[in-house]
C-alpha cells in the first residue's frame, strides 16, 4: 500500500503542474486571440461572493473560493440528505459523521478533526448569515431556503477568527426584500423519504418593512432489519423539522434592521448512527459476507433514538455614515438533545463476528452561545478599501455521558470566551494590480469541570495569538488574473473530557498554528463560455491539534504532534458551449503528513497495523510519523453535466446528472488493512421537464444512482466495526419559484 502511495505522490507532482499550466496556456492564449462575438446566447453568469464580508464578484476576490447555489443544493437534498451530502461536491471539502444526522466533522485541505464527543473544537468553521456556529451540533443545522454556499479554503483568521486553519463553509440564506419572491421544493422517494423545502417573502409596508417566512420538513421510514431480535423495519427513520422568520426594517435609506429567529427539531426511534459489526477484513478494507445493507445485529441501544431541539436569534444593524458603514450582529443559539447507539455493532453472544464486550452508551447536550460583532467598512469605488472591527464569542455547555451497563453518568462543563479585534485593507496600485492585507489580535480561554466530582479533573487553557494575511492580485485582461496569498491562522486551545467517564483524567491541546501559501489563476475565457479556477497550495502546521480516537483501550485523547504538512492543488471548471449544455468540473489534490518521530497512538482491538508498533507501558503502540492526516482524502472529483431541448410554451425537456469521486482516505491517526478508504464513487441522475424561467419543474430523481455500498469510517476499540453511505433512492421531486 505505501509503494502504491508513493508511486500516486510522484504522479501527482507532475498532475500539479499539468493542472495549473494547462488554464495557464490556454487563457493566455485566448488573452492574446481577437475577441469574436458569440454566435449563441448565454454565457456563464457572475458569482457574487462575500468571503471578504463584502460582497465581490468571485473572480475578484484573491482567496480560493468554490460555491453551490441554491438549485445545486436543492439537488443533493433531494434525497432527504443531511448536511454531510455537502462532502466531495468541491475540490478540497470532505464531511462525515459517526453520530448520525448531528455533530458532523468538516474537513478543508485535509485538516479536521475526527473526535466524535460533543466537545470537539474543529478547524473548519460554519458560519450562518455571518453567526459562526460553533460547537459540533450547532454545525448540523439544517439546510433550506439558501441563497449560496461559499467554501472558503485556507486559513481565513483576519475577519473570521480562531477555529479557521482549515477554511470555513458559509451559507447565506434567502433574505427578505420589497420585492415579492416565493419558492417551493417537494420530493418524495423510496424508504417513505419525504423532503419539502419552501420560503415566501416580500414587502410589508412598502420601502420600509419587508418579511420573508422559510420552512423545512424532512422524513423517512424505518428501512433496517434488527437481525438479532427479528425486528423488521427498526432503523434508520427520521423527522427533521425547521423554520425561519426574517423582519428587514429600513426607515431611511442609511439604516436597516434585518431579525432573524429560527427553529430546529430532530427525532426518530432509529434515528442515531447504524454501526455494522466485524464488516471488515480481516487483512483488507472490502465489506465482508457480515455486511447487508437493510440489516444490522444489535442487542442495544434502546433503538439508536436521536433528538434534538434548538433555537437562535440574530439582529443585523447598519447605518451608512456616507463613505464607510457600521455593522453590527448580535446573536444567540441554544440547543438541547441527546444520541443513544449500540456503539460495538453487534451482540456479544452472537456477533457477528467477535465482539469481546457490549458498548452501549448516549450523550447528551445542552447549550448556550452567545456573539457580538461590531464592524466598520468603506464604501464607495475607490483604490483604497478598508475595514475594522471587534469580536466576542461566549459558548456554555454542558455534556452527559452514560453507558447503560458501563460507564456510569457524567456530566462535565465546557465554558469558552474569547475576543477579537482585526482589521484589513486593500489598495488597487494601479487599474490591474491590488494589494491586500489583515490583522487579528485573538484571546481565547476555556474552562472545564466535571459536575460533581473531583476539582483535580478541573481544566482550563487560554492563548492570545495575532493572525494575518497578505495577498496580491493582477489582472493581465478582464478575463485572466493571477493571484498569490500567505495567510496565518490558529486554533484556539482544547480540552477534551470525555475520558472522564471512562475513569481517566480529561486531555489538552495547545494551540496549532498554521503558516499557508498560495498562489492560483482566475479566469474567464471565450466570451465567457468558460470558467477556470485553479490554485496550488502549501501549508505547515506547527503542533497540530490530533485526536487518538478508539483503539483497544476506547480513550479519546486530544495530543499534539510536532508539525503537520501539505500541499496539493484544487482546480474549479464551468463551461456553457451552448445556451442548452452547462457542466462543471472540479478536481483537488491534498498531500497530508504527518511530521512527528516519536507520536506513537493506541491501536485497534482486531485490525492489521501497517506502521511500526513499539510498547509503552505495557501497550503496544503505532509510530505514525510519515502517515495521512486522518479522514484526509488525498483526491476529490465532482462532475456535473446539465442539458436542455427546448419545447414549447417556453418550456424544456432536461436531464441533470451529478457525480463525486473520493481517493485514498485513512480513517485514524495510525494505517491498517480495514480502515481506510479508496475510488469511492456516488453519482445521481435528474431528468424532467422545467420552464426556462425557472417558474415550474417536475423531475424524476435517483441518488447513488449506482447502489454504491461506501464505507464512511470505522469503530476500532472492539472489533472491526463500520458505518456506511446512504442507499440508493428513487424519487420525484416538484419545484416553483415566483419573482
Amino acid at each position: 500500500m505505501h509503494q502504491n502511495r508513493s508511486t500516486v505522490r510522484s504522479r501527482t507532482r507532475w498532475l500539479v503542474t499539468v493542472a495549473v499550466a494547462l488554464p495557464l496556456a490556454a487563457a493566455a492564449g485566448a488573452a492574446q486571440a481577437q475577441e469574436v462575438e458569440s454566435e449563441q446566447a448565454g454565457g456563464i453568469p457572475d458569482i457574487v461572493v462575500t468571503a471578504q464580508r463584502r460582497a465581490e464578484n468571485i473572480q475578484d476576490v484573491p482567496v480560493s473560493v468554490a460555491t453551490l447555489d441554491g438549485e445545486q443544493l436543492q439537488t443533493i437534498f433531494d434525497s432527504g440528505n443531511d448536511i454531510t451530502a455537502l462532502a466531495t461536491r468541491v475540490p478540497g471539502l470532505y464531511a462525515e459523521s459517526s453520530n448520525g444526522r448531528v455533530a458532523p466533522r468538516f474537513y478543508i485541505r485535509g485538516l479536521g478533526n475526527t473526535d466524535f464527543d460533543l466537545a470537539a473544537s474543529q478547524p473548519v468553521s460554519v458560519i450562518m448569515d455571518d453567526v459562526v456556529l460553533e460547537n459540533v451540533a450547532l454545525k448540523s443545522t439544517p439546510v433550506f431556503d439558501i441563497e449560496r454556499v461559499e467554501v472558503l479554503r485556507g486559513p481565513q483568521g483576519t475577519l473570521f477568527g480562531r477555529n479557521t486553519p482549515a477554511g470555513i463553509i458559509k451559507f447565506d440564506t434567502v433574505k427578505p426584500s420589497d420585492t415579492f419572491s416565493a419558492q417551493a421544493s417537494v420530493s418524495a422517494g423510496t424508504y417513505g423519504t419525504i423532503s419539502a423545502d419552501a420560503g415566501v417573502g416580500g414587502p410589508i409596508v412598502p420601502e420600509r418593512l419587508a418579511a420573508r417566512v422559510s420552512v423545512l420538513f424532512q422524513h423517512r421510514d424505518n428501512w433496517i432489519d434488527n437481525g438479532f431480535t427479528g425486528q423488521e423495519n427498526a432503523y434508520g427513520q427520521y423527522d427533521e423539522v425547521a423554520a425561519r422568520g426574517q423582519l428587514l426594517f429600513t426607515p431611511t435609506d442609511a439604516f436597516s434592521a434585518l431579525a432573524n429567529i429560527h427553529y430546529r427539531r430532530f427525532e426518530g426511534e432509529g434515528a442515531a448512527a447504524v454501526f455494522r459489526a466485524n464488516i471488515l477484513g480481516p487483512g483488507n478494507n472490502q465489506l465482508n459476507s457480515n455486511f447487508q445493507r437493510d440489516t444490522v445485529f444489535l442487542d442495544a441501544g434502546g433503538d439508536n433514538r436521536a433528538q434534538y431541539r434548538g433555537w437562535g436569534s440574530s439582529l443585523k444593524l447598519d447605518y451608512d455614515f456616507g463613505g464607510a458603514t457600521l455593522t453590527s450582529i448580535t446573536a444567540y443559539e441554544t440547543t438541547q438533545g441527546s444520541s443513544r447507539a449500540d456503539v460495538d455493532g453487534g451482540t456479544a453472544a452472537n456477533g457477528p463476528g467477535f465482539i469481546p464486550f457490549q458498548s452501549d452508551t448516549q450523550d447528551s447536550l445542552d447549550l448556550d452561545q452567545w456573539t457580538q460583532e461590531v464592524r466598520l467598512a468603506s464604501t464607495g469605488g475607490g483604490p483604497f478599501g478598508w475595514q475594522v472591527g471587534a469580536f466576542y464569542f461566549d459558548s456554555d455547555f454542558t455534556v452527559l455521558t452514560e453507558g447503560f451497563s458501563f460507564p456510569p453518568p457524567t456530566t462535565v462543563r465546557h465554558q469558552n470566551q474569547s475576543w477579537a479585534a482585526f482589521g484589513q485593507a486593500s489598495y488597487k496600485l494601479t487599474d490591474a494590480f491590488k494589494l491586500t492585507g489583515g490583522l487579528r489580535y485573538t484571546e481565547d480561554d476555556k474552562q472545564f469541570e466535571v459536575i460533581g466530582g473531583s476539582a483535580a479533573d478541573d481544566r482550563s487553557v487560554s492563548d492570545a495569538r495575532v493572525s494575518w494575511d497578505v495577498s496580491a492580485m493582477y489582472d493581465f485582461t478582464p478575463g485572466l488574473s493571477i493571484y498569490a496569498r500567505v495567510a496565518s491562522g490558529f486554533r484556539a486551545p482544547s480540552i477534551q473530557g470525555r475520558d472522564v467517564a471512562f475513569f481517566n483524567p480529561p486531555s489538552v491541546a495547545t494551540s496549532e498554528k498554521i503558516l499557508s501559501w498560495e498562489a492560483g489563476i482566475k479566469s474567464e475565457l471565450f466570451d465567457r463560455r468558460v470558467r477556470i479556477n485553479a490554485t496550488a497550495f502549501t501549508y505547515t502546521v506547527d503542533d497540530p491539534q490530533f485526536t487518538a480516537v478508539g483503539g483497544s483501550g476506547n480513550l479519546v485523547q486530544l495530543l499534539n504532534a510536532n508539525k503537520g504538512k501539505a500541499w496539493g492543488f484544487e482546480l474549479d471548471s464551468e463551461f456553457r458551449p451552448t445556451s442548452s449544455l452547462t457542466f462543471t468540473a472540479g478536481v483537488s489534490y491534498n498531500n497530508t503528513e504527518i511530521d512527528d518521530p516519536n507520536l506513537a497512538v493506541g491501536i485497534c482491538a482486531q485490525c492489521t497495523v501497517t506502521d511500526p508498533l513499539v510498547t509503552i507501558a505495557g501497550a503496544q503502540r503505532a509510530l505514525v510519523d510519515g502517515n495521512p492526516f486522518p479522514q484526509a482524502p488525498e483526491w476529490i472529483a465532482d462532475v456535473t453535466a446539465r442539458y436542455a431541448i427546448p419545447v414549447g410554451g417556453g418550456g424544456e425537456i432536461f436531464a441533470f446528472t451529478d457525480w463525486a469521486y473520493q481517493g485514498y482516505t485513512n480513517f485514524f491517526l495510525y494505517q491498517s488493512r480495514e480502515f481506510y478508504s479508496d475510488g469511492q464513487f456516488e453519482g445521481g441522475l435528474r431528468i424532467g421537464y422545467a420552464k426556462r424561467d425557472g417558474s415550474f419543474e417536475l423531475a424524476a430523481f435517483v441518488r447513488n444512482i449506482t447502489d454504491e455500498e461506501n464505507v464512511k469510517g470505522g469503530i476500532d476499540f472492539n472489533n472491526n466495526t463500520g458505518f456506511v453511505n446512504e442507499p440508493r433512492i428513487f424519487g420525484l421531486s416538484f419545484r416553483t419559484r415566483m419573482r
